[in-house]
């Protein structure tokens, strides 16, 4: 049986920062999945805007009983100039979504969000395999998802932002690596077998769809990163189209399973050095 958590003074600390922050499932999620695992652990929502992120990661970085931090919109890009190291997968999206310690104190940044999402496809019984597919959203979510549909064998993958700018730099980025397999695409989603929604559109009830839904096939998967709604505008209509569908908590699931497994390594490396 689980022991009960109580919070004391040897209770270390993981914020995760963003801005908006109320919609976040990490504060509950992480600290029970912590404390199953055996930790003192807690993680604590941080509203800090754009102008103040910096500070804070920097404060983060001398305040002794904070292991590591979780990081949401806008703040993946900047996350990573704070890190000393990071993984391959976060230097080529050029974001991430969790900081964990080195040895010497120093940042380390990784980026689970791709990984998420395709976990959180098969758990609906979804597969990127030979799909020919349209991502929309190409910020810091949407980098780390194009990068794992692509690595997955989508067969096409188009991106499509609001931003043509970022749309463009997402592209060429990948492009790099992937060849012509990646396109830019609009928000006309036919002939499409996976279509994803990396954006915050559909968390509050003005905002437009993210495709043309009209234009779903009722064949197609249809893919959300919002977790508040539980079920976004977009999931909806899709499902009334006849599409299979997963949401937010399906990708946040497997995020926090991945997150917790990172942060644990984090510690064991630490407990290692100390030695």
């Amino acid at each position: 049986m689980t022991q009960p958590f109580y919070i004391s003074g040897a209770t270390r600390i993981y914020p995760i920062i963003g801005d908006p922050i109320a919609q976040v499932k990490s504060p509950a999620g992480m600290t029970a999945a912590f404390v199953e695992a055996g930790l003192n652990a807690v993680v604590v929502p941080i509203q800090t805007s754009v102008d103040d992120v910096d500070d804070f990661i920097r404060t983060a970085g001398r305040t002794k009983n904070i292991d590591g931090i979780i990081v949401t919109i806008p703040h993946k890009f900047v996350s990573l100039t704070h890190c000393a190291t990071a993984t391959e997968r976060a230097r080529i999206v050029g974001s991430i979504n969790v900081l964990s310690r080195n040895a010497d104190g120093t940042w380390h940044g990784e980026m689970f969000d791709g990984l998420g999402m395709l976990g959180g496809i098969r758990s609906q019984g979804g597969d990127p395999v030979g799909k020919k597919t349209l991502l929309v959203g190409a910020g810091g979510a949407g980098r780390a998802i194009a990068q794992a549909l692509l690595d997955a064998d989508v067969s096409e993958l188009a991106i499509f932002d609001v931003d043509a700018k970022r749309r463009e730099e997402l592209i060429t980025r990948l492009q790099e690596f992937y060849g012509d397999r990646v396109k830019a695409g609009s928000s006309d989603p036919t002939g499409f077998e996976l279509v994803v929604n990396a954006t915050p559109m559909g968390m509050r009830p003005e905002d437009p769809f993210p495709v043309q839904v009209e234009k779903l096939s009722p064949e197609a998967f249809a893919a959300c990163v919002i977790t508040a709604p539980a079920v976004s505008p977009w999931s909806e209509a899709a499902r009334k189209k006849g599409c299979r569908t997963s949401v937010g908590i399906d990708m946040y699931k497997a995020e926090q399973n991945l997150m917790l497994k990172f942060f644990l390594q984090a510690l064991g490396n630490a407990s290692t050095a100390s030695a």
